[in-house]
């Protein structure tokens, strides 16, 4: 019996390295997407710009879609969604502190606060509550796939 716990043991410790490694590996990839590609506008912007009313660009987007079009939609609004699911999916992976529900929405929204406050003050960028907004909801999303997955695995 000794030997299949070591087997569970082995794999759980390989299973860690690789998933340590593709969060980091997720990590350098926002970092470059979200402070560096210019085709994401984060080229250098003339005065600061910002938005403090939640809602009014997800708003603006939804209403005026046809206007912007779909890549310029699915960018804005899908892909601040979508860039924050590894985020809620993998912290609870890695750590036991994060498999609360509330302290990871709570770190969600103190990253995604931090990063919008750095892109507004180093002019890559604005700062957009709406953008907190739907990091946090890809927080969430990630918790529950998460959640989901360990559900599942039991």
């Amino acid at each position: 019996m000794d030997g299949v716990y070591n087997l569970i043991d082995k794999h759980k410790k390989k299973f860690t390295v690789i998933i340590w490694l593709c969060f980091w590996l997720y990590i350098i990839l926002l970092i470059y997407f979200l402070f560096f590609s210019e085709r994401y506008g984060r080229s250098n912007v003339n005065g600061y710009r910002y938005n403090l009313i939640p809602f009014s660009e997800i708003g603006r987007y939804v209403s005026r879609r046809g206007v912007f079009g779909t890549e310029l939609f699915s960018l804005n609004i899908i892909g601040n969604i979508v860039a924050f699911i590894p985020f809620g999916f993998c912290m609870p992976l890695l750590s036991r502190a994060y498999r609360n529900f509330w302290i990871i929405v709570l770190n969600g929204f103190c990253i995604t606060a931090c990063i919008e406050t750095v892109q507004l003050i180093f002019k890559v960028g604005s700062f957009d509550i709406d953008d907190i907004i739907l990091n946090v909801a890809g927080v969430i999303i990630g918790y529950v796939f998460y959640k989901a997955v360990m559900f599942l695995r039991r």
